[in-house]
């Protein structure tokens, strides 16, 4: 499977250059989703790490959808992932399902790989530790994002062009 994600500005301009086979959104309850003519999962909750009074956390149902994705796909799909700074959301849940395609033992790799493709990459880590449960990873998965740290200040993050297979 082939990840593009990115921010919610490098939408239309991935889906006019590239064969995207699915869309996966995930935007804050309020926010406006980008039209798309590919099938599309959309999945809303706030970038917070931490329940919040007044805010939608990501839930562990939310992270079955998102793992479950490459199910319904083959194994040659673009599947885009977009949040709206494509630096936290969009990044964990690349993360998430580069994990749950690899075997265990690879997460700290896969979470340097990350940070090379992608400076500003801060992945939620709240996503990465409902999916490090789900996985039965063992805190690997937490443990290797909490290892590369914070990513480079930015607006939006680096639109990431990341093969699976």
């Amino acid at each position: 499977m082939r990840l593009l994600v990115g921010p919610i500005s490098a939408v239309q301009r991935l889906l006019n250059d590239q064969r995207v086979d699915h869309v996966l959104t995930l935007v804050s309850p309020d926010a406006e989703a980008p039209e798309v003519a590919a099938p599309r999962t959309l999945l809303r909750f706030n970038d917070i790490v931490e329940a919040r009074a007044g805010l939608v956390a990501p839930s562990p149902e939310q992270i079955a959808t998102i793992l479950a994705l490459p199910e319904g796909l083959g194994r040659d799909a673009t599947l885009l992932i977009h949040c709206h700074a494509g630096v936290s959301r969009s990044t964990a849940a690349a993360y998430m399902l580069a994990c749950a395609a690899r075997s265990p033992g690879e997460e700290q790799a896969l979470a340097a790989q990350l940070r090379a493709v992608c400076p500003e990459a801060t992945p939620n880590a709240l996503m990465v530790a409902l999916a490090d449960e789900r996985l039965g990873r063992g805190g690997a998965m937490i443990h290797a994002i909490a290892a590369i740290g914070r990513g480079a200040e930015a607006f939006e993050g680096t639109v990431i062009d990341w093969c699976l297979n």
